[in-house]
């Protein structure tokens, strides 16, 4: 799944859009995707100048960005819907993401029940695991 598609189903727009491409999806199970990390990231100003680490909250938000896209490609709601984040549980940090990095974004569905998903999510640099979490997103007619 390459920008065009990504930015077909999800509304997010520079500098908020933390998905650059998706190259595993299983609808209704799986997604693999990637974020680039860039020294040019507009949060790099101030998260720390001096020593640039990449936000937990947006790893996480990448990750919700990447729940939504497999919940999108699963349920074919595209244009129809919007899913909405309405829960983060258990998140946990390991290491920092900082330039240079390609943050792999892993999702896995756990559940589906009432209109609620729960995924697991898990982001990676090189293997290592920089940060996991259940997530929880439903979807919203537009």
């Amino acid at each position: 799944m390459d920008i065009k598609k990504i930015t077909s189903l999800l509304p997010h727009r520079y500098p908020f859009l933390l998905v650059d491409r998706v190259v595993e999806v299983e609808p209704g199970q799986r997604l693999l995707g990637y974020k680039n990390v860039t020294i040019n990231e507009p949060f790099f100003q101030g998260h720390f100048p001096e020593k640039p680490v990449m936000p937990g909250v947006l790893i996480i938000e990448a990750l919700a960005q990447a729940t939504g896209l497999l919940a999108m490609e699963s349920e074919d709601v595209a244009g129809k819907a919007i899913y909405y984040l309405v829960g983060v549980d258990k998140a946990r940090f390991k290491r920092p993401v900082v330039p240079g990095d390609q943050l792999m974004l892993e999702v896995e569905v756990l559940k589906q029940r009432r209109g609620i998903w729960t995924f697991s999510g898990k982001g990676t640099v090189d293997g290592q695991v920089c940060a996991s979490a259940e997530i929880m997103c439903t979807a919203r007619d537009l």
